[in-house]
């Protein structure tokens, strides 16, 4: 099979199910080298026809081929590079039937879409489920412990936590954290590296401990890195995470508007509102240095002002 160069066409170590499928054919159809079976059928049947044509029958035999591999290595594995530890499935284990109960009462169920939203002020995180009308709170935890103030993580070692938009995929649970169980939120996001803003590995975490992080108690860890874990190995492909220093009404920003960091958060203040209006999920790009909602019909730059009609 190393050949004709296919190992690379099974779709990597993000579909090791499908890559064993695909494997296993490629195994059967080549188990008689393709150019030998070409070879022999022009030996009998086109011995006259010119070398040209021969080379070029091969080519389009291999890229027929080539295309139908492509075509089988297209299906993700789902959840296949969830990251696990013996104690991280002891905790997910011991902490299900509670939550399940939970989200049962409500009309949840364990693998379902989330979204996580953290609040600086009051000090809370919210995680949001998705049934299939739309998100709808889950649950409401109390942050154990952040560094810093309200306001953007600017530099490495400021002990600030970051606000923003961002997004946390497979790659970024950490079952192996010394802070009990842990996520990285994602920082910096395309807006922090346009900015210059530097540092990184910005966890939600246990142990209720935190230099520029969002910690959390044990117990409410293991039920947020439960929801998590069942949602991205169910098929999420990544939760989003929205960090605001508050709830960004026209009230709090009335309210802090002699903050040095006030034009950044109504920059911010679009994609929080399109959430509470739709409680869909808004997708958010960076233009220009700035956030933009594109899942509205006609784009929002983030950085309008409150001036008109306030």
């Amino acid at each position: 099979m190393r050949r004709f160069g296919l190992r690379h066409g099974v779709g990597g170590s993000r579909c090791l199910i499908v890559q064993f499928g695909f494997e296993d054919a490629c195994r059967f159809i080549f188990l008689f080298h393709p150019a030998d079976v070409f070879s022999s059928f022009i030996s009998k049947r086109l011995m006259k026809r010119s070398r040209v044509h021969s080379s070029l029958w091969k080519g389009l035999f291999f890229f027929s081929i080539l295309t139908l591999s492509c075509g089988w290595s297209a299906q993700p594995a789902i959840g296949a590079d969830l990251p696990s530890t013996p104690k991280a499935e002891n905790l997910m284990a011991q902490t299900k039937p509670k939550i399940e109960q939970e989200l049962q009462a409500k009309g949840f169920a364990v693998g379902q879409p989330i979204f996580v939203r953290i609040f600086k002020i009051p000090g809370t995180l919210e995680l949001w489920m998705n049934k299939g009308r739309g998100f709808e709170l889950f649950k409401s935890y109390r942050v154990c412990n952040y560094s810093g103030f309200p306001g953007p993580k600017v530099n490495e070692g400021d002990w600030q936590a970051p606000e923003g938009f961002y997004s946390v995929s497979a790659e970024q649970m950490n079952p192996k954290s010394a802070y009990h169980l842990a996520f990285d939120v994602g920082y910096p996001n395309e807006l922090d590296v346009a900015k210059k803003r530097t540092g990184g590995l910005i966890m939600v975490h246990g142990n209720c401990q935190s230099v520029g992080c969002f910690a959390m108690t044990d117990g409410r860890i293991e039920e947020i890195y439960l929801l998590a874990h069942e949602a991205l190995k169910k098929g999420q492909e990544r939760f989003a995470v929205h960090i605001f220093p508050f709830a960004l009404t026209p009230l709090n920003l009335k309210k802090f508007a002699s903050s040095p960091w006030i034009k950044f958060w109504q920059s911010l203040e679009p994609g929080f509102t399109a959430f509470e209006q739709s409680k869909q999920v808004p997708e958010i790009a960076v233009h220009n240095g700035e956030y933009v909602v594109t899942s509205r019909t006609q784009k929002l730059a983030m950085q309008q002002t409150f001036e008109q009609g306030r």
